[in-house]
């Protein structure tokens, strides 16, 4: 029997996709845009540009611009782009979500201020301003072991009410509360932890924004037509196929751009792994590893 899935607002599968660079730390804006071809043609719907895993930490205002256009240009109209406006500076998020829309941006990805651990009250002005900047429709980003703050059941209720927030991906991972998200606030949750995919989708989730998704996109799209049309036996079936490249992807300390940037170079997608500092690319023992988990789910 096949189940009736829920909207979503900016597509089913998303990858929030790693960025390139060239030797001299530099942006390689045409490989960058080789991978959001890459992953449009294996199984996404859509890709995050600016996010934690594109190192949006390391570049600039203007980078990111370069960046989204180079990714238009390479995907056009083929899936959404979502673009990472979040900083702990709300100046700046307003700066990058009125870059964002300025370049034709299908969605924003507004994650909590990090490292200044603002009040709910703080946060909630926050997201109220760089919604406010836009007409661009907003995901939030709850990632507290990122941010070091949590988003409050009452700063979910309110901020709600805005016209452009419609989605959240979480990285909470709180399924009860996801679904109170959903039919009590009428918001889209996407899974923001490769690990609670399929968990997600069993509780009302609409979607993924992955980072193991650099490798496994035809996997998380089969996953999601499964499970969409009933077969939740072969649903589990592809989740558990996933988890070895899951596990070497998300499940060691070294791991989000470092990790995404490796399995693209074993891929074949791009001749290198650089990360800018503080991050350190994986070395050739954490390669090998990664290699074994892709290898086990079949994916190399």
């Amino acid at each position: 029997m096949t189940t009736v899935a829920p909207h979503a607002p900016f597509g089913r599968v998303l990858t929030a996709m790693a960025t390139v660079f060239r030797e001299d730390g530099s942006v390689d804006l045409d490989a960058t845009a080789g991978v959001a071809a890459h992953l449009i043609d294996n199984g996404h719907h859509g890709v995050v540009v600016s996010g934690t895993t594109g190192e949006s930490a390391t570049t600039t205002v203007a980078e990111d611009g370069e960046i989204f256009r180079a990714v238009r240009s390479a995907i056009g109209d083929r899936a959404s782009i979502v673009a990472g406006v979040g900083t702990n500076d709300t100046r700046t998020s307003v700066q990058l979500a009125r870059q964002a829309a300025e370049n034709g941006a299908d969605g924003l990805l507004l994650v909590t201020p990090y490292y200044n651990k603002p009040s709910q009250a703080g946060v909630l002005g926050h997201f109220e301003q760089v919604a406010g900047a836009t007409d661009v429709p907003v995901m939030l980003y709850d990632v507290p072991g990122r941010t070091g703050t949590t988003i409050g059941w009452e700063t979910y209720a309110r901020i709600s009410e805005h016209e452009h927030v419609v989605a959240v991906k979480d990285a909470v991972g709180d399924f009860a509360r996801g679904v109170r998200l959903s039919t009590e606030l009428g918001l889209a949750v996407y899974s923001g932890d490769d690990h609670a995919n399929l968990g997600w989708l069993a509780h009302g989730g609409v979607g993924f924004v992955s980072v193991a998704g650099h490798a496994a996109g035809q996997l998380l799209d089969a996953m999601a037509g499964a499970f969409f049309h009933g077969d939740h036996a072969g649903a589990l079936s592809l989740y558990a196929r996933m988890l070895p490249a899951i596990d070497a992807i998300m499940g060691v300390p070294n791991y989000g751009a470092t990790t995404a940037k490796a399995a693209l170079q074993l891929l074949g997608v791009i001749d290198n792994r650089r990360v800018r500092s503080p991050l350190v690319a994986l070395d050739d023992a954490e390669v090998e590893a990664l290699r074994a988990g892709l290898e086990a789910s079949g994916l190399l």
